[in-house]
């Protein structure tokens, strides 16, 4: 009988075969359940190589366990280097093939977890010194090209440079070992996605001072995602990731319910038959009350749901007492996407300038009663509707002036809020966007004086929010997630708009609270120019944009900045605006502004035409 089992350079190789000294193509043994036939009882030691396609690959991906080869007797050292990065790809828990490439020295304190380097292929290996058989230590230059960074907390960051580190080898009972090995995991991006998977811890936001609703906020969860290992019992690795805290950018605007140092106390972690899940903690958690241990068990049943269909969590000390029980009715209470709105209807600006709503059953659109649609108070250029939609933001055509009305027929338009500085093609006031704790945010594009705007409440005095790392450019569009903590913004220096993500942080100043937007990052490093974004989802971007000297494309990325594993999207032309659900409500479909009007794409189905005209569309928020 023979078992197929992937290499590192994405082939399925019969057998085992014997490393090559040049080659990172390596052998495996595999474990494989429900693929062992009755009556196989030995290996083949030889085989052809064979080429598999991409649903091959996914399907070897779906079944195939993979574990490294011990290092063989007299390997050289550009051999055994091989072996070793080969055994970090494998499918055991604690590395114990890839440690046994490791002198006694270091073996134990070699810390795979410590970070994870993600080069665009796998490492190649130059062997810098050696005196031949006598000479007792060697050093190995691994270099490639690095896409990635992942840290200890398993947050993922784009960093593209060239890769080069250095391993020491020396001779241990006349073999060659490692005594030097790199800084954690080095992998080729292949390897990476085939092994990691995506995955959402959840924390609490800390709107801190000035938050519109203090009480509600500091319920409203926030995803912060990470990388794991796949296969190595993902509902524990989610949990133990979450007790970890958040990840380094997160943690000044996100909180824990959990008292600090609480763990782990089971190595393994299983759903019974009715996918309940019970966790043991540690003695920091056995003195909490109901309602912060309600909050506790809320982020494990949502990060846990990121890997399995969890009924409902139950708490426990340690001696398996029972400190809370959250069911699945309870938790909703939690939802990370309990302030994001329900996504019934999309909305955009017709070719009257009117407001105009579209839910998924309807073939035309319908104005919206209010001064912003039917009553037709004032023409539009773009518009954001509130979370609850009993109200909306709209700029005026001319984009000089921000005016804020309920969506209620016979209402006033109302004073405006906000009236841009500068004017001319390039300036006036970007689309406005909500927030779900109520507030309003908005940027005014003059050139000279550019600012980002918050208005409390949606109608507050509006407040110039810190953006102290712009570095010369200006925001040309604004989407603030529903959790009001994490805000995307496109950042326009020159000819060219790029997508950043920011913190936004909430202090003090002078007695009075302060805003500021912190840290902002680039999530869409490749693309030379970003004409549209929207959130969709609790940790996924919706992006139209193009690379130097490419097409425009739409594409999902993750708010660390990885692509989404999520299917290619058809491609339409023109994209000005695009708009997806952020919540997981009812509708699942994208609009866009593109060259031929306002389309629609509903699930399983190609973009379809709904408006020869319009501009601006959007979800609630």
């Amino acid at each position: 009988m023979t078992l197929g089992t992937e290499s590192v350079g994405g082939r399925l190789r019969r057998g085992r075969t014997r490393r090559g000294a040049r080659s990172l193509t390596g052998v495996f043994a595999v474990a494989t359940s429900g693929l062992l036939l009755a009556g196989c009882a030995s290996m083949p030691d030889s085989g052809d190589v064979l080429s598999v396609d991409a649903s091959q690959r996914a399907d070897a991906d779906s079944q195939v366990r993979v574990y490294g080869v011990p290092p063989r007797k007299n390997e050289q050292p550009q051999e055994l280097v091989a072996g070793f990065l080969e055994a970090t790809t494998s499918d055991e828990a604690d590395y114990a093939t890839a440690r046994m490439y490791l002198a006694k020295s270091v073996k134990r304190q070699w810390d795979p977890s410590s970070s994870l380097t993600v080069l665009s292929s796998v490492p190649q290996v130059r062997v810098e010194r050696s005196g031949g058989d006598r000479e007792q230590t060697v050093t190995i230059t691994l270099t490639g090209k690095q896409v990635a960074k992942v840290d200890a907390r398993h947050a993922y960051k784009p960093d593209e440079s060239d890769y080069q580190a250095q391993m020491h080898m020396t001779r241990e009972d006349g073999e060659w070992r490692i005594d030097a090995p790199p800084d954690g995991l080095v992998l080729g991006i292949s390897d990476f996605q085939r092994i990691y998977r995506s995955a959402n811890k959840y924390y609490f936001a800390e709107t801190g001072p000035g938050g519109s609703s203090p009480g509600r906020g500091r319920d409203v969860l926030v995803a912060d995602p990470v990388y794991l290992r796949k296969r190595i019992d993902p509902v524990t690795s989610s949990v133990k990731a979450l007790l970890d805290g958040p990840t380094t950018w997160l943690d000044p605007v996100a909180g824990t319910a959990f008292p600090t140092g609480t763990r782990l106390l089971d190595d393994r972690l299983s759903l019974d038959d009715s996918n309940a899940l019970k966790v043991r903690l540690s003695d920091q958690a056995a003195g909490t009350g109901q309602d912060q241990c309600l909050r506790m068990a809320a982020q494990v049943f949502y990060t846990a749901q990121e890997s399995a269909k969890v009924t409902d969590v139950t708490l426990e000390r340690k001696d398996g007492s029972r400190l809370c029980v959250l069911g699945r009715d309870q938790a909703k209470w939690y939802a990370p996407d309990q302030t994001a709105g329900q996504a019934d209807r999309q909305f955009f600006v017709d070719a009257q300038h009117r407001l105009v709503s579209l839910a998924d059953g309807d073939e035309e659109p319908r104005r919206v009663p209010g001064p912003f649609g039917a009553d037709g108070a004032v023409p539009l250029r773009s518009v954001a509707v509130d979370r609850s939609e009993r109200r909306a933001a709209g700029v005026a055509a001319s984009g000089q002036a921000l005016y804020v009305a309920a969506l209620q027929s016979g209402v006033p338009l109302g004073d405006v809020r906000v009236t841009a500085r500068g004017s001319g093609p390039k300036a006036g006031l970007t689309a406005p966007s909500w927030d779900g704790l109520g507030d309003l945010w908005v940027a005014d594009q003059d050139q000279e004086h550019p600012r980002l705007l918050r208005l409390q409440g949606g109608t507050g005095t509006p407040e110039e929010v810190q953006v102290p790392a712009l570095d010369g450019g200006r925001i040309t569009g604004v989407r603030v997630a529903a959790d009001g903590v994490r805000i995307a913004l496109l950042v326009t220096k020159g000819d060219h708009t790029s997508l950043k993500l920011g913190r936004v942080e909430r202090g003090t100043s002078t007695g009075k609270p302060a805003l500021s937007v912190q840290e902002l990052r680039s999530v869409a490093p490749r693309l030379e120019n970003v004409d549209a974004v929207s959130w969709a989802g609790a940790s996924r971007l919706l992006v139209a944009g193009s690379e130097q000297g490419g097409l425009q494309q739409l594409q999902y990325i993750e708010t660390d900045g990885s692509l989404s594993n999520t299917a290619a999207l058809p491609g339409i032309t023109g994209v000005r605006a695009i708009a997806a659900p952020e919540s997981t409500g009812k509708s699942q479909a994208l609009v866009a502004e593109g060259d031929g009007g306002i389309v629609r794409l509903l699930p399983d189905a190609n973009w379809k035409l709904v408006a020869k005209e319009g501009t601006a569309p959007v979800y609630p928020g």
